[in-house]
């Protein structure tokens, strides 16, 4: 069985998606050699003053590419179309928070009642995701793997990709820890992403059902984020995630204002994190 690199860089590649050339495989020593893609990231393009508002349209249509090619063309025998994000790991993803990011790294000792509350609110923010439309998934399409050459995006690190809710890398791209966006920007980039969604013969939702669910699986990615980032430190003693840990936390408050039926849950996490959620 290929490694899963090599499996879904062949199956993107077969649609037309940008991904680097694989030049050579020597796998008795573990080695690929690939395309030189430079080091010019989305993320180092804007910092060297490219202009965001279009590079992110090519990043959403780069991402409705995907979703177009991997919606018409599934392949069974890619590992991609065998491993399932579904209600397991979504729940998994929010015990991490709780164990690594609110017990350890806060220090909190939930109440009896304050577990249960946390409990009901994982239970049903699952829910509520591994309910939203599936698809192909990247499952870390951000800044720092989207190579910037010329006028075009190259995608990168896709070796983890899966099927699970197709709004999940509209959530890592527009979520992304290193680069911050106004409301009015994730709205504008949101409808682009739904008209190239369009032209591409994809259904399209209702602009509203879409933020709907990209608050939900923003507000569950987000939580997994900052978890994971003080596992990374714990852990594994790479401290330098650190940092991202109040972005993060600051977009799972934003998705909570959004959303409604989560009122007793925010009340648990502002006593616990007040900075964050007070």
């Amino acid at each position: 069985r290929k490694m899963p690199f090599l499996d879904v860089a062949a199956y993107l590649e077969a649609g037309g998606i940008p991904v680097p050339a694989v030049l050579a495989v020597d796998l008795s020593r573990s080695a690929i050699l690939l395309e030189d893609l430079g080091d010019q990231t989305l993320e180092r393009a804007l910092a060297s003053g490219g202009d965001k508002a279009t590079l992110y349209r090519r990043a959403v249509e780069l991402l409705a590419d995907v979703q177009a090619w991997a919606t018409g063309h599934p392949d069974p025998e890619c590992v991609a179309f065998r491993r399932h994000f579904g209600e397991g790991l979504l729940r998994w993803e929010l015990a991490h928070f709780d164990e690594w990011l609110l017990v350890a790294w806060a220090g909190a000792s939930p109440t009896p009642v304050e577990r249960a509350v946390l409990d009901a609110f994982y239970d049903g923010l699952t829910a509520a995701v591994a309910a939203l439309p599936r698809g192909f998934v990247h499952r870390d399409f951000q800044s720092r793997n989207l190579m910037v050459q010329g006028d075009r995006l190259r995608l990168i690190d896709f070796q983890d990709a899966l099927e699970g809710p197709y709004l999940y890398d509209l959530v890592a791209l527009l979520r992304d820890s290193y680069v911050a966006f106004t409301p009015d920007e994730v709205d504008g980039i949101a409808r682009h992403y739904l008209a190239a969604r369009e032209a591409r013969g994809l259904w399209v939702p209702s602009f509203d059902a879409l933020m709907q669910g990209f608050h939900l699986q923003a507000l569950q990615r987000k939580l997994k984020d900052a978890g994971r980032f003080v596992y990374i430190d714990r852990v594994r003693g790479n401290p330098k995630f650190l940092p991202n840990i109040p972005r993060s936390l600051g977009y799972a408050r934003e998705a909570l204002e959004r959303l409604d039926g989560m009122d007793a849950a925010r009340a648990v996490l502002a006593r616990h994190l007040p900075e964050h959620f007070g």
